[in-house]
């Protein structure tokens, strides 16, 4: 039965309806509140003004409909639907910067703390989220500071050597080395941590207060200093965020700016009366721009699952399900959550103002405005949940023809720009030993390895410090090569990613199981590109310098009266081994001693000859 024909029988119900390609693929998901007047409403030639109803009704080769009891249910469906199936007609939330949250590895014998922006479920707690973004980061450096639990990618289930610079900073128990704390005591930085993060304040303050106590009666005068000194800041966190949550209510602010295919949007959180953060949204594909479509869309992938909810959110265009979207919100936040669309007054300036900045987002990301070195390091920092902005990243690549003249190179990005006066180069010599095994020319991750070995080797001796990212070209095979070189020299806790040729895909080493993959207008997609490219280009270069030299010296060697002299000399004059051959005797001659040309000429006749035998 055709499309047309299914969607005339279908009831006056409210339903999900999903529109199919000929490969069985959904191309849209929506909700009705009766699907035979809308899903019709599909195929009459009168909806086909809009290019992207026609677009979409030409390419529908089947629907399938789900009936539910209420509009609430089916708008609920639908959303779940679409986070599912993605259908490329559907608006789709693209973020570069979605909510922070502060994972706490409970499963771990030894549990950490990280900033994370997925929320997933593999046995860690969640808390959040945190906006700004600072906040959770000042919160993760809280942590550290003063209960010594880290945020690191080190591998906890064997003991290291040493610690990594957390330790010695006093930022860390240093559990990867043996003796350096107890379980017992790690434990129990770990159990403070998780009461401050759930918010069980008083009971970590009546639990260090005992602690307090007991060090002073045993006269452990030093840990009781430790204790108290906690103690007053978690007085003073408390009496801060009582203020705050006095100041007023919450408040979104959401605007966009449109030149279709392209949108930019900005959604702006208020509270108290101040902004506290904004988040960025782009969109490269959307050809047909309704607003309508658009905002509702958006909100509800913003918030129908937001662990937290603001008590107004503003928007530039009243909508159809907006007092239905409104309902939901109320049930799951717990309190009053309203939509509005300003028209006049403070907050419609303020939506201007909000709508001026999603232009300006707009103009930053497809107009190819230069960020700041600034912003682009904190961009990075975001995009790859590095610990710190990263001043200096070296990057490494590796070059070879089949295995031969394999050379590696390091290009150096430091402060927003190419330094290549730190520039390296490395001739793989195949004769480093990692893990106890030798070292090949002709594998690619014995190669990386040996490169990142020598580099970072050098850096110990010398005392000097390490870059903020280690960036490998390649996949997860030159990763964990490069985070095995790393870990030969005891270097743990160190920044690495590396990205994939083609799929142009990111992997953080200690987070491989969440590639990431950014939007191909985004500035940080772009700065590693560069940095990629040229690290490319100069692995390639310095490979091509070393083969032809290597080419060079082999055509003329080995022959009877030509020494380094004059196979420079013959070069210079001729250019290149290629138009040597084509000389004859009488051409050489005017540049080095007939005898010696006869005998160029003689070779060059006999390698030729050997060289179309080994072709039959």
């Amino acid at each position: 039965m055709e499309p047309r024909e299914k969607a005339a029988l279908l009831p006056e119900s409210p339903g999900v309806y999903l529109f199919k390609d000929a490969g069985g693929n959904v191309l849209y998901v929506g909700k009705a509140a009766s699907l035979r007047s809308r899903v019709r409403s599909y195929f009459l030639e009168s909806s086909w003004v809009n290019a992207k109803t026609g677009s979409l009704a030409r390419e529908i080769a089947d629907l399938e409909t789900i009936l539910v009891g209420n509009e609430r249910e089916a708008l609920a469906l639908e959303h779940n639907l679409i986070k599912q199936y993605r259908p490329k007609f559907n608006v789709m939330l693209r973020d570069d910067k979605t909510y922070p949250y502060i994972k706490f590895t409970a499963s771990e014998k030894y549990p950490r703390v990280y900033f994370t922006r997925r929320v997933k479920k593999d046995g860690s707690l969640y808390f959040g989220p945190f906006f700004p973004a600072g906040l959770a980061r000042r919160i993760l450096h809280f942590v550290h500071k003063r209960f010594l639990v880290p945020s690191c990618t080190v591998d906890l289930t064997r003991s290291h050597p040493r610690p990594c610079l957390q330790y010695y900073i006093k930022r860390c128990l240093g559990p990867c080395v043996s003796g350096l704390t107890s379980d017992d005591r790690y434990a129990e930085a770990a159990k403070d941590v998780r009461l401050f993060l759930e918010g069980r304040r008083h009971d970590l303050m009546k639990s260090l207060e005992s602690r307090m106590m007991a060090a002073a009666e045993q006269e452990q005068f030093e840990q009781a200093a430790a204790y108290r000194d906690l103690l007053r800041t978690l007085e003073d966190i408390e009496e801060r965020q009582r203020i705050a949550s006095a100041q007023g209510d919450d408040t979104d602010v959401l605007a966009y700016y449109a030149e279709p295919p392209l949108i930019a949007a900005n959604l702006f959180h208020l509270r108290g009366g101040r902004v506290v953060d904004r988040r960025e949204f782009y969109w490269e594909d959307l050809e047909e721009f309704d607003p309508q479509e658009f905002v509702p869309s958006l909100l509800k992938q913003l918030y129908l699952e937001a662990e937290y909810l603001p008590k107004a959110i503003h928007v530039p265009v009243d909508f159809e399900d907006r007092d239905l979207l409104e309902e939901m919100l109320v049930e799951r936040a717990g309190h009053k959550v309203e939509i509005f669309t300003p028209q006049r007054g403070n907050k419609k300036s303020f939506l201007d103002l909000v709508e001026s900045n999603a232009k300006h987002s707009f103009e930053q990301r497809f107009r190819v405005l230069k960020p700041t070195s600034k912003a682009i390091g904190e961009a990075l920092q975001n995009a790859l949940n590095l610990p710190e902005e990263p001043k200096r990243i070296e990057s490494f690549d590796i070059s070879h023809i089949q295995g031969t003249d394999t050379v590696a190179s390091m290009v150096v990005w430091e402060n927003g720009r190419m330094k290549k006066s730190d520039y390296r180069k490395f001739i793989i010599r195949g004769d480093e030993a990692s893990n106890g095994a030798p070292l090949s020319k002709n594998d690619d991750f014995a190669s990386m390895r040996e490169a990142v070995t020598r580099r970072y080797r050098r850096l110990q001796e010398e005392k000097k410090p390490l870059p903020g990212l280690i960036l490998i070209d390649g996949g997860i095979g030159q990763l964990h090569s490069a985070a095995q070189a790393l870990d030969s020299l005891q270097i743990i806790n160190q920044p690495l990613a590396s990205i994939a040729k083609k799929e142009e895909i990111l992997y953080v080493y200690g987070q491989e199981d969440e590639p990431i993959v950014l939007e191909r207008h985004s500035p940080v997609l772009h700065l590693i590109q560069q940095i990629r490219d040229e690290t490319h280009r100069f692995a390639v270069t310095f490979h091509r310098q070393r083969r032809g030299a290597r080419q060079k010296k082999s055509a003329l060697d080995g022959i009877p009266g030509v020494g380094p002299r004059t196979a420079q000399k013959l070069l210079r004059e001729f250019g290149s081994v290629a138009t040597l051959r084509r000389a004859g005797v009488d051409e050489l001659s005017k540049v080095i001693p007939r005898k010696t040309a006869q005998k160029i000429v003689e070779e060059f006749h006999s390698v030729d000859l050997r060289d179309n035998r080994s072709d039959e």
